[in-house]
């Protein structure tokens, strides 16, 4: 692959990254074929079978379900003709199936009980309520996405294999336990006939000097009103406390992958349930475009970034997926729609986005949980992949490739000093880029594809990219370019999913794709 990249600094960032998750972040994997090894630990007799992949988030031995989910999203396309890779992803949707079950408000996990593994205890400095247990929960902010990203893995392994065996009863009582959160998270903060105050069934509070590490109000966060179709998340995918409860970014993610879910028990004959389903994620897209949508005096409707119900709302985004910035990534809304069109225009600006960053050496979107002086790199490449300017997406992508002067990309970049930035490497993926940047852009991220085509050109009709595994990346796009355009193509791989944090064996050579089992 990297023979055909012209730029040798992009190829070694593509060398470096592509294969990062599987080399340093599969902490366990077994194929199902044998049987655990004895532990002290105990288990469900029903839990636990089959394959698992026990997926952790870089320097911290613990899985993230959203995490998890976006550090395999690059491999999924190659899951129906690798039966390794199909193993292990399959592993992934077992293991995030256990671990919903056992504690659906927790984001963070500690290995599994089979695994062997030891767990990383912290500081015990957190009233949460439901309770948990400290052996197989890492952390336990209840943030929404993470059961959107739950729906996803297995939305987006279904998507490319067809394949339905993960459809067991662990993972349909998974969904069922997913419902019951939804219905929970749906309550109001006041009851709606009475008006007396009623419990919510989630509660977290942190012993701490930062604000945004802890829910005010005792643990509850600020209250909710009812009737709006919207679903409470105590957190962000920053992992930042929400201000008011209803992040649109992470209801928009849900309703989407409720469909997706739906669609896929409909098929296999599971009709009461995926009806279910679909009801709730007609119900919260309903309340996002009833109540997510506000008016702006100057950027005219556009999303809020929270709202509360009672009128309410913040006006911002955050680098962190799901955002704002990639509500049609996320398929919520498609590139052209006016209120996207809108938002886009507001939070790409300083004046209309409070962490929208700009400085000698960088510009993007950052966000509260590393502060105003850091922009992430992976905001700036949702800013290229939903783009259809091509002047657009070179700026971008140049922007990410001068700050990544390592060979990886960072967690975030001081905009004033390109030396100064967090962690030494995210997960990524690839962006392809035609050397003559007058025909097209064509940037991919793992299934979706977007061509901007510059003022003059004709647009060009680009299919979602089949990849064949790991040599034959993105092969088809060389293919179809150099059949149309004698072009030399620089493949400019500077893309990322998400904040996924890679810093074990960062400085260890790569090696090839072989999942060992670990019994």
């Amino acid at each position: 692959m990297n023979k055909r990249i012209i730029d040798k600094d992009i190829a070694r960032i593509f060398e470096n990254a592509f294969p990062n998750t599987l080399d340093t972040t599969v902490r366990w994997h077994v194929d199902g074929t044998v049987k655990h090894k004895k532990s002290k630990a105990t288990w469900d007799v029903e839990a636990w079978k089959g394959p698992q992949s026990f997926i952790v988030t870089g320097d911290i031995n613990a899985e993230w379900l959203r995490d998890s989910t976006n550090q395999l999203a690059q491999y999924q396309p190659l899951a129906k003709k690798d039966k390794e890779i199909h193993n292990l992803i399959l592993g992934a949707i077992n293991t995030q199936v256990e671990y919903v079950i056992g504690s659906p408000y927790c984001n963070a996990f500690q290995p599994p009980p089979p695994s062997g593994l030891s767990p990383t205890y912290q500081d015990g400095g957190d009233d949460v309520h439901p309770l948990y247990e400290p052996s197989f929960v890492f952390e336990c902010k209840y943030e929404l996405d993470s059961i959107a990203h739950f729906l996803s893995l297995t939305n987006q392994f279904y998507n490319h294999t067809k394949s339905v065996d993960f459809l067991t009863p662990r993972w349909l009582l998974a969904i069922d336990t997913v419902l019951e959160l939804l219905k929970a998270q749906s309550k109001p903060t006041f009851d709606e006939k009475t008006g007396s105050y009623q419990r919510n069934e989630y509660s977290f509070q942190r012993r701490t000097n930062t604000g945004t590490e802890t829910l005010n109000l005792n643990g509850i966060g600020n209250p909710l009103n009812g009737g709006t179709g919207l679903i409470r998340s105590a957190f962000r995918p920053s992992d930042d406390a929400t201000i008011l409860g209803f992040f649109i970014p992470a209801n928009a993610m849900v309703s989407v992958e409720l469909r997706r879910t739906s669609n896929i028990l409909k098929a296999a004959g599971k009709k009461q349930l995926a009806s279910e389903l679909l009801e709730w994620a007609e119900k919260i897209a309903a309340g996002v475009w009833e109540h997510g949508v506000v008016q702006h005096k100057k950027w005219g409707k556009v999303f809020a970034f929270e709202v509360d119900g009672f009128g309410s709302s913040i006006l911002m985004d955050d680098a962190n997926l799901p955002s704002l910035l990639a509500l049609p990534l996320l398929g919520f809304v498609s590139a052209d729609d006016e209120v996207y069109k809108n938002t886009r225009k507001m939070i790409l600006q300083k004046d209309g986005n409070p962490f929208y960053l700009s400085g000698e050496e960088f510009q993007g979107i950052g966000g509260p949980h590393i502060g105003v002086q850091h922009a992430w790199p992976m905001s700036v490449l949702v800013q290229a992949m939903t783009s259809e300017s091509d002047g657009e997406i070179i700026k971008c992508l140049g922007l990410v490739k001068n700050a990544s002067k390592n060979g990886l990309i960072h967690e975030s970049i001081n905009v004033d000093n390109s030396l100064d930035y967090t962690r030494k490497s995210c997960s990524m993926i690839l962006v392809a880029n035609s050397a003559n940047a007058g025909f097209r852009e064509l940037v991919c991220l793992g299934e979706f594809c977007i061509c901007a085509d510059g003022v003059g050109f004709g647009t060009t009709e680009t299919a979602f990219a089949v990849w064949g595994g790991c040599g034959a990346i993105c092969d088809w796009i060389a293919r179809v370019i150099l059949q149309d355009q004698e072009l030399i193509l620089t493949f400019v791989v500077t893309s990322i999913i998400y904040l996924n944090w890679y810093l074990v064996h960062l400085l260890a050579p790569l090696r090839p794709l072989h999942l060992r089992d670990a019994t």
